[in-house]
């Protein structure tokens, strides 16, 4: 197989940058580098794309090499035809090569190797032949008497069964048909599962109570809620095809036209199909739907986590931080505009305390003596109650006050880590958690990467997926969010900074030591006196990481270190200095660059129009953080509860998590609302993430409220069309 055209024809891409690509990954290369900085030799492909190319070159090449080691240990057997080479060279997934190894592979103990061992292989060949002879009294020709067992065949009968064995092994045995057999499982097949309702918690799947469904048409969460319910022993789950199918399919590769023994090999198939095939492609098309689903709920997790990482951090404010709980008090942080900790308390104004008066004088005059400006609440245990106590204390405060709910989940992982120890070890567990708080509202980025990404509480079924791919691509995600928004040097936590293109958490202490030891860094130049940090991690690390205030403005841009000069010629071209940044005049260096001809500037400067655009953008806003352009979190100053909805009523909410059957979108009322994939949009959908993802504000209309369940019934189309009635 050749790699490079394969991946070519699949991604869409040029065989010149297909070549590239796989070359800068061989190179070791990161992703984040070689779609910020490669723009040129990879046709301009982004971080998605490049991460799908690199999985996909991983699977290639271990297809590769399991053919290799496949056809040599088939040629080593002195077995190799050239029909085998071919069906090996044009398998195209690993199940299939798996499949024409299956004769050569060596086998256990089995009814057919036994009665291959007792020389029957002749008589079932010959009964394959399918050309008329006197079965029985060939069968007698076999009888071997004998007190070795593995050695006697007492009676034509039993060389008759033996050679039905090695027949039905055959058969199984046959790649093409293992293929046809799957594919018609997968296409016509159904899945059908019986519940036990005599188990725990078995009302969870009670609508699996009579399921019968196409395979085809079976959701991803469907398969994972399927799976999970057989695990706790409520389901039994088995598979289905047509016995019309299946038959036709295996006689059609036995069966010659009129065979004088038809009648004995359509029993030989169906005992093939029965106890040896159908039991394997059972399982295997059991694991390719749980893969599939898997890579589904994977992709799910990625689609929310990007948004809610990339949340627009709430800057240059100081924010209290509350961690909400009943018998031991709800513990408080207030942090400062650059997150470090000013005060810390305990209070009780929830049950059954409810120290209400106590409380409020408590928090009052924290928010006083810090000049507090927003309160950020977990939404964990008795939120509800501390959300009413906040809403009803900043009615009277002399200075304006908001809130917002934040989602906690992780915070209690993260207070009892040994980073969350070893960045307050004076605190508690609780303590700790009321500053993450805090700090999620005020840079979601910055707090979130501190958490095992598994824990941030996005998507669905996490702890069923496997685990190493989840942590793969959602470390993927959290690889890209840091990259694309770059990391001060001189301010990034060493957990921060292990995210950076090209560094680990070995040197990211590293630079954290030489920070305590020097001082702050300068210029970018000077993260080569890093320990361990050689030219290759400075390449990839350098562009992403910024320096405020330094001796060079373009360190606190997005301008790789090697492409300086180039922004230097840049300037000369268009008559600009580098000092000008201080007065704004190159905000419209893009704008100039455009009118002038990005084609033409790249070609006298001896760079490409890609690098050169990013230079232009970067020079025009250095330090922009790019999440500055994306919407501000919702803070609040009053409160609903489920009881006070409505139906009819017309909310603004928060989309706080995308699955594959709609979204969960938060109102304010302290249980989010189900908005079903066929109320998002008028336009046909696949799925809600086409339109929809975590952190977008939207307009919401309740049609439908259960308080005894808390389900919350929510339309945006409706919405919609009342917006548009009410203009009219």
């Amino acid at each position: 197989m050749d790699i490079a055209k394969e991946l070519s024809m699949e991604m869409g891409l040029s065989l010149n940058h297909t070549n590239n690509i796989i070359a800068l990954l061989d190179e070791g290369c990161t992703i984040p580098f070689i779609a910020r900085y490669r723009k040129e030799l990879t046709g301009s492909c982004d971080d998605q794309t490049l991460r799908m190319f690199d999985d996909r070159l991983k699977y290639l090449r271990s297809l590769t090499k399991r053919k290799e080691e496949v056809s040599a240990l088939i040629t080593e057997q002195g077995n190799m035809t050239e029909e085998i080479q071919k069906a090996l060279d044009e398998a195209v997934t690993l199940t299939e090569v798996e499949d024409i190894y299956r004769p050569f592979r060596p086998k256990r103990k089995t009814r057919a190797s036994v009665a291959i061992a007792k020389g029957l292989k002749p008589l079932a060949e010959k009964i394959l032949e399918q050309k008329p002879f006197d079965l029985m009294a060939e069968c007698a020709k076999y009888v071997v008497v004998s007190d070795e067992k593995d050695k006697c065949v007492a009676t034509p009968e039993d060389a008759l069964q033996g050679a039905k064995d090695i027949i039905a092994e055959m058969i199984s045995d046959n790649a093409t048909l293992r293929k046809e057999l799957r594919e018609a499982l997968v296409n016509k097949g159904f899945i059908k599962c019986k519940f036990d309702d005599s188990k725990e918690n078995s009302f969870t799947y009670e609508m699996y109570k009579e399921y019968n469904s196409d395979i085809k048409k079976l959701p991803s969460h469907r398969v994972l809620a399927i799976n999970r319910g057989e695990k706790e022993d409520i389901l039994k789950v088995e598979l289905t095809l047509n016995e019309e199918i299946s038959s036709g399919l295996v006689e059609s590769k036995v069966l010659k036209k009129n065979s004088p023994f038809e009648e004995l090999l359509k029993e030989v198939c169906q005992d093939s199909y029965d106890r040896l095939i159908f039991p394997s492609i059972e399982r295997e098309v059991r694991n390719e739907l749980t893969d599939k689903a898997n890579e589904q709920a994977i992709k799910m997790f990625e689609v929310n986590l990007k948004p809610l990482l990339m949340q627009p951090p709430l800057k240059n404010k100081v924010i209290l931080g509350l961690d909400p709980a009943y018998r031991t008090g709800c513990k408080i942080a207030v942090i400062n505009s650059s997150g470090g900790v000013l005060d810390t308390a305990v209070v009780y104004p929830t049950p059954p305390q409810n120290k209400i008066e106590e409380a409020t004088a408590k928090l009052t005059q924290l928010i006083m003596r810090h000049d507090v400006d927003v309160i950020s609440i977990g939404n964990g245990t008795a939120t509800k109650e501390s959300e009413i106590f906040v809403a009803n204390l900043i009615k009277d405060l002399p200075r304006k006050v908001t809130y917002a709910v934040v989602n906690e989940a992780g915070a209690s992982v993260y207070s009892a880590s040994k980073l969350g120890a070893a960045e307050f070890p004076d605190y508690d567990v609780a303590l700790r958690s009321a500053v993450s708080i805090a700090r999620r509202l005020q840079d979601p980025l910055a707090e979130l990467i501190k958490i095992d990404v598994k824990s941030i509480g996005v998507g669905q079924y996490q702890h069923d997926m496997p685990q190493n791919r989840l942590t793969e691509v959602l470390d993927g995600v959290v690889e890209n969010c840091v990259n694309t928004v770059g990391v001060d040097l001189n301010t990034a936590s060493p957990s921060l900074l292990s995210f950076v293109a090209g560094l680990n958490s070995g040197v990211a202490k590293n630079i954290e030591k030489y920070r305590q030891s020097n001082g702050e860094f300068k210029t970018r130049e000077e993260l080569k006196k890093v320990p361990k940090l050689g030219d290759k991690a400075f390449e990839q690390c350098a562009g992403f990481l910024r320096i405020v205030g330094g001796d060079n403005v373009l360190d606190n841009t997005g301008v790789h270190p090697e492409s300086y000069a180039t922004a230097y010629k840049l300037l000369e071209y268009f008559k600009l200095d580098i000092k000008d940044v201080k007065d704004d005049k190159l905000q419209l260096l893009p704008k100039m660059l455009e009118k002038e001809g990005a084609e033409k500037v790249a070609e006298k400067l001896g760079v490409g129009v890609p690098t050169l655009v990013d230079i232009a953008n970067e020079l025009a806003k250095p330090g922009r953080d790019v999440r500055d352009d994306l919407p501000k979190p919702v803070l609040k100053s009053a409160l609903l509860g489920i009881e006070n909805l409505k139906e009819g009523m017309v909310m603004t909410g928060v989309v706080r998590n995308v699955i594959d059957f709609g979204v969960f979108v938060d109102i304010s009322v302290h249980q989010d609302g189900l908005v079903h994939i066929s109320e998002i949009s008028k336009d046909y959908i696949k799925h809600p993430s086409e339109v929809l993802k975590v952190g977008d504000v939207v307009k919401v209309k309740v049609i439908g409220v259960d308080i005894n369940k808390k389900r919350i019934s929510l339309t945006i189309k409706g919405a919609v069309d009342d917006e548009l009635t009410e203009g009219l």
